[in-house]
């Protein structure tokens, strides 16, 4: 007969009075929400609490229409996601011209390079229950296909890329250490990552992560969690496009910036990804669109103001910024 003290998960931790609050706050990670929802203490070092993003930014002329814009609004937009549909699909040309119209008017890019899951002939990450296993890479073929994408990238003068692997992730990290890719470029992870715990966004940030979206429906608590062991900027969805839940969250964005901030608050309403972000859809239906978020980022901007007058947007900057966001202030 066992004497007990062999048997799994025996007593020796319940007679030490271990538990999981216990656990977490051992290796200094929250055990609970935040549901005092204490202010963030940090800041983008120019002194704003959130910055403005807007995601489907696919051609140059698309980025034109957000400027102009922009412009008649007065509302900046701090950061562009580029090129939804993949950066392998516009010639070095157009990247190039993108690269500069940016820089040019100071606003940060993150573009999205073109090989990624269902490009190949791997269909699981496809099917209706296969797509709960993300967007990982597969196989070696396609992971250096997607490094030699984002090596384009950066010859074009693009700076900020857009990771949805951790793997790719690590390997990118490494080569900037190394400097086998551009010492400035900034990683800005995926909400295809599907990430949403302090435990987890800490390990991102380790791995060499600039900024980091969580998933869209994160509770003010689990944000005010989150920011409370990590430094990194965080990407909030201030507006989610419908198949993602079509969140609408402008009202509360300036009390999500008083936990999160430094933040950036991504504008992305519409359809769905698949319909919205297409290399061959005609010019003015991104160019309409773009407009319409621009739009929804000045509403942010002015109610965040109202509800939360301390609050403050980053500032407009200049140009030679593509390296992607400041770093944030203690």
């Amino acid at each position: 007969m066992s004497d007990g003290k062999s048997l799994q998960g025996g007593s020796a931790s319940q007679a030490d009075g271990a538990d999981g609050s216990a656990i977490l706050a051992a290796q200094g990670l929250p055990p609970a929400d935040d549901y005092s929802l204490h202010a963030s203490e940090k800041l983008f070092d120019d002194g704003g609490h959130f910055r403005l993003e807007v995601s489907g930014v696919e051609r140059l002329a698309t980025l034109e229409a957000l400027i102009e814009e922009a412009d008649q609004r007065d509302v900046f937009i701090h950061r562009v996601v580029a090129f939804g549909a993949g950066a392998t699909l516009l010639d070095t040309g157009e990247l190039r011209a993108f690269a500069e119209l940016a820089d040019e008017h100071g606003i940060e890019v993150i573009a999205c390079p073109g090989p990624r899951t269902g490009w190949d002939t791997g269909r699981q990450a496809v099917t209706p229950e296969g797509i709960a296993s993300g967007r990982r890479v597969r196989g070696s073929d396609n992971f250096r296909f997607l490094l030699d994408d984002y090596l384009r990238c950066f010859e074009c003068g693009l700076r900020g890329v857009l990771v949805w692997d951790e793997g790719v992730l690590d390997v990118l990290a490494s080569a900037r250490r190394d400097g086998a890719i551009p010492p400035d470029a900034v990683f800005k992870v995926s909400v295809y990552t599907g990430h949403a715990n302090p435990a987890a966004i800490r390990i991102l940030e380790k791995l060499g992560a600039d900024s980091l979206n969580p998933v869209g429906d994160l509770s003010r608590p689990m944000v005010a969690a989150i920011r409370s062991v990590v430094e990194i900027p965080l990407d909030i969805w201030a507006i989610t496009f419908d198949s993602f839940g079509g969140m609408n969250r402008l009202w509360e964005a300036g009390e999500i910036a008083t936990v999160a901030s430094p933040c950036y608050f991504k504008i992305e309403p519409g359809d769905s990804e698949a319909a919205m972000y297409t290399g061959w859809a005609e010019a003015a239906f991104h160019d309409e669109l773009i407009r319409h978020k621009v739009r929804h980022a000045s509403v942010l901007t002015e109610l965040a103001q109202r509800t939360s007058p301390d609050i403050r947007p980053s500032p407009p900057r200049g140009a030679n910024i593509l390296a992607g966001s400041q770093t944030p202030s203690p």
